[in-house]
């Protein structure tokens, strides 16, 4: 398998665009929200239907996406024309989004919250990530090779996600000097989350790129399906006849609507309940640093218990964790709050690496009744799933936020307003995260059923040469 060996280039070069890509999920899951309430000044309701209509468009353009790339053939490959148009679109609506449009109008605000953040993605992100995630075997077919190529993207997934939790505030803070004194906002921050988008933005684009520049697909093995739209479609509602395949990507849904809520709401809890917006990038770093701690912990109790228990006592632990913090309550010690985010941070871990190692083996399964390569297409729906939990928990949070009258301008809420805010960050998120861990409980491939579906395709492989 010599042939099939990556260069160290290459694998650098693969791997660094997940620190972008990680980059603009972490500033989507604790960001854009509170930017939007708190600086923008959209109310809650429409903020959180702005996001939903952007994530719900972003939803259907990834299989979109990843079906038609499955289908593309140029001398650059099937994926990386995709993700340098991607790159360039994505710094620019970076800076449009975080941009503040100073209107007067709710309506036109709305508006432009829900264009702007279609623009970046529905369209742009999706562009970079989803033939991002489709590229690893365009690069190999070796299973060792495959993780270790997997295992320098997670290096760089880990870079991006601690500098997304612990540099965007400091940055914001620092650029327009806002401050909460006597409960009210002094000062405007508009300055700081412009630089923010320009940043993160370039970033993003630069990340996207070197992968771009630095990789070449190999596509000769690659047995791409039919083109033409019916084809398309076809293939789309074929997935839904692959039942281990709807059986992660249910709980997947639940999973990521259940880490939106509670990433979402862990600054509005900081910040608009115990009125300690200073606090917010230590518990954001505390979260995520204990679940990247925990990934290789995580995975070694995964070979003995099997990734799907791992999974389902990884969500019920974060369960728990938020269950407690809403026990406690706002009079629990910050040391308190601290130790029960970082136990939230040693389920929250098993959300990184599970699921996208269960996933291949139901990709596998696919490909053993249909015979073609559709990992494009797969990946795009799981990344469809996880835009639809994001739409619904925006939903959730834009509602009920605006029923108890949240206020943007001030820190310390009003008493309902705070309550909400408590059952957000505490028992709905709760939900979803047991709800998960209920589906989850019927998926069907164990590592020995995944071996036997393995030995079949190689059977089958051998056959045809």
């Amino acid at each position: 398998m010599a042939d099939n060996r990556l260069t160290l280039r290459t694998k650098l070069g693969y791997g660094v665009c997940d620190l972008g890509g990680n980059l603009f999920f972490t500033v989507g899951s604790f960001i854009v929200m509170k930017y939007l309430t708190d600086v923008v000044g959209l109310s809650p309701w429409l903020s959180g239907l702005a996001l939903s209509v952007g994530r719900v468009l972003d939803a259907f353009s990834d299989p979109i996406v990843g079906s038609l790339s499955d289908r593309t053939a140029t001398r650059f490959g099937r994926r990386r024309p995709y993700m340098f148009v991607g790159a360039i679109l994505l710094f620019a609506t970076m800076v449009f989004f975080f941009r503040n449009p100073r209107l007067e109008s709710q309506a036109a605000l709305f508006a432009w919250a829900a264009i702007s953040y279609t623009l970046l993605a529905a369209v742009a992100y999706t562009l970079v990530n989803i033939p991002y995630s489709s590229l690893t075997p365009e690069l190999t077919q070796d299973y060792n090779e495959r993780t270790s190529l997997n295992a320098y993207r997670f290096a760089f997934a880990i870079v991006g996600t601690l500098l997304g939790a612990g540099a965007a505030l400091p940055l914001i803070s620092a650029v327009s000097g806002a401050a909460i004194v006597d409960n009210k906002w002094v000062g405007d921050p508009s300055a700081g989350y412009q630089v923010l988008g320009i940043a993160f933005g370039a970033a993003m684009a630069v990340t996207a790129l070197i992968t771009v520049f630095s990789v070449r697909e190999t596509t000769s093995h690659i047995a791409r399906p039919k083109a033409g739209f019916v084809n398309i479609v076809k293939d789309y509602l074929s997935t839904f006849k692959n039942k281990p395949f709807l059986l992660i990507l249910l709980p997947w849904t639940l999973n990521i609507t259940g880490v939106t809520v509670l990433s979402t709401m862990l600054q509005y809890y900081f910040t608009n309940v115990l009125n300690q917006p200073d606090k917010v990038t230590m518990a954001m770093l505390l979260l995520l640093v204990v679940a990247i701690a925990f990934i290789p912990i995580w995975t070694a109790v995964s070979k003995r218990i099997g990734k799907k228990w791992s999974y389902i006592i990884g969500m019920l632990g974060v369960a728990a964790g938020v269950l407690l913090i809403f026990l406690a309550g706002p009079s629990a010690s910050t040391g308190t709050l601290y130790a029960l985010v970082a136990f939230c941070g040693i389920g929250f871990s098993t959300g990184y690496a599970l699921p996208w190692s269960i996933i291949p083996d139901a990709i596998d399964y696919d490909f053993l009744n249909t015979g073609e390569n559709r990992e494009g297409l797969y990946y795009g729906i799981w990344t469809f799933s996880s835009k639809l939990g994001q739409a619904i928990s925006a939903l959730i949070i834009g509602a009920l936020l605006s029923l108890t009258r949240y206020d943007g301008t001030i820190a310390l809420q009003n008493p309902d307003a705070q309550l909400v805010i408590r059952l957000l960050f505490g028992p709905i998120a709760a939900v979803f995260y047991v709800a998960s861990a209920i589906v989850l409980a019927f998926y069907p491939i164990t590592a020995r059923k995944h071996a036997e579906i393995r030995r079949q395709i190689a059977e089958r492989e051998a056959a045809k040469n």
